[in-house]
């Protein structure tokens, strides 16, 4: 029997027992077709998962694309959970426990309020009438609840006060310093739009848009003179950050490129910032980490050079040839320095041979520093003179081996051929590829300072473009104008 024809049949003509039947079949036939739909959906989602995952190189989505892709994926698989569960319910079958979320697992702070509701029964009379029930004990749950940013005005009064008998003048307390004299900010208020604006990346517009929710209509250009005066203020703890890291003996450095105003041409021009960069909780050093941005128009070594003077140690970075100049005797405002280069690089270059060619040699060379990988996870979280003698006993053959491989197959490939080009980088930063087997404090990749690097792109996506001129009295970092 078809459903249309189901649907019309008259079941007040069946027997009760037939009756009863049909109806739960009917009901039955209902699950199956929405489960059915349900799985249907959750296949849409493996797709989706699939093709964010293992999708081709040209279709692959970036870093910050990926967990965008993960959220909205998580979202949905949430709500078909939640779907069913409500199906549940609805056909009156126990709703099945939820095991919790392993990303979730542990109590919420014990240094959170606790605002507690006590939910007591509608009678405490014993239902046999023996009187009133006593407490044996009670069921704890804890949520988190999140209020949104409140706004409050300070109001600040200072009484005066004068003399009935004499004309001797009027007292009054003194007004307390404000970062900005008459100004509408607190400095409460003023740190949070630079923390929203920096750390969150949330540009000023965006800000001005969340103030207008709450009635409070302040101009995206009044919460710039505010991170202007801030930044003012700030440059120089900022200046005496710089030089506590440059103290140090290790530092890494990255740079990347920032879309600046290009004032008379109606259009934007490459800035750069760079990042100068301590962080040495990988082998439990005693400074804490640190990090300072500088802003240069362009990528040329005498900035870093500038940037640079007064620090003589280690400094870890990638394979750009702008920072030759800093290992040259003739190298101004220090001395020489050490360079230590980054693998991870190395290894980008074989794998985007790999992915693109599918190269037995360039696989090869994916395995053996796949190995160097695997020695530094098992020696991570141990002190500076350990991690030298696992590597000089685990490690340094192993880059020995791969020194000698490398030359036989840059014997073998053409030099001017992508992968001979990929094998060549390796060979001339092979000095600064071994520095890590020399001193247990260099870490084998600069993945630390690339990782800080992230931000400023994410301040790419959320702005416009940045004043050039702000930019370089901006200690901050650079002022978005939206």
């Amino acid at each position: 029997m078809t459903t249309a024809a189901a649907k019309d049949l008259d079941l007040s003509v069946l027997p009760p027992d037939y009756r009863a039947a049909f109806e739960a079949l009917q009901a039955t036939a209902a699950r199956v077709a929405e489960l059915e739909e349900i799985n249907k959906r959750l296949e849409h989602l493996v797709a989706e998962l699939n093709h964010v995952v293992h999708g081709k190189k040209s279709e692959k989505l970036s870093e910050d694309e990926r967990q965008l892709a993960f959220e909205d994926l998580e979202t949905a698989v949430a709500e078909v959970e939640e779907q069913k569960d409500t199906q549940a319910a609805a056909d009156d079958k126990p709703r099945r426990k939820r095991s919790p979320a392993r990303r979730n697992r542990g109590n919420l702070p014990a240094n959170l309020p606790r605002i507690e509701q006590v939910i007591e029964p509608d009678s405490l009379e014993c239902p046999c009438g023996c009187g009133q029930m006593h407490k044996i004990g009670e069921d704890r749950t804890e949520r988190l609840d999140i209020v949104p940013a409140q706004l409050r005005v300070i109001v600040t009064v200072r009484p005066k006060y004068a003399c009935r008998a004499c004309t001797d003048g009027v007292t009054q307390a003194p007004a307390a310093p404000y970062l900005i004299e008459g100004g509408l900010p607190t400095e409460g208020a003023i740190a949070h739009v630079l923390v929203n604006k920096y750390a969150d990346h949330l540009p000023l517009y965006r800000q001005s848009q969340i103030l207008a929710r709450s009635g409070i209509n302040i101009h995206r250009g009044t919460l710039a003179d505010w991170v202007g005066v801030a930044a003012f203020h700030l440059r120089p703890v900022v200046d005496r950050l710089a030089e506590h890291l440059k103290a140090s003996t290790k530092l890494f450095m990255d740079e990347t490129t920032a879309p600046v105003l290009d004032p008379g041409r109606g259009r934007t021009k490459t800035g750069y910032l760079w990042a100068l960069t301590r962080d040495d909780r990988r082998w439990g050093g005693d400074d804490p980490p640190g990090v300072v941005y500088f802003y240069a128009p362009g990528r040329g070594g005498e900035n870093a050079e500038r940037f640079l003077t007064g620090f003589d140690g280690i400094l870890q970075l990638d394979g750009y040839q702008g920072y030759n100049r800093l290992t040259r005797p003739s190298r101004k405002g220090g001395a020489p320095i050490r360079v230590a280069h980054c693998w991870a690089h190395a290894r980008r270059k074989l794998k985007e041979v790999f992915d693109r060619d599918g190269s037995e040699i360039a696989a090869e060379g994916l395995r053996r520093i796949a190995e160097f990988y695997a020695v530094e996870a098992d020696i991570r979280g141990i002190d500076a003179g350990q991690r030298l003698s696992a590597r000089q006993a685990r490690t340094a053959p192993l880059v020995a081996a791969f020194g000698d491989w490398l030359q036989e197959q840059r014997l073998r490939v053409s030099a001017k051929s992508r992968l001979g080009e990929k094998l060549g980088y390796i060979h001339n930063h092979w000095g600064g590829l071994q520095t890590f087997l020399e001193d247990g404090r260099v870490e084998i990749d600069s993945n630390s300072v690339e990782n800080l690097i992230r931000p400023i792109a994410l301040n790419r996506k959320n702005a416009l473009f940045a004043c050039e001129s702000a930019c370089k009295s901006d200690p901050l970092g650079w002022v978005m104008i939206m």
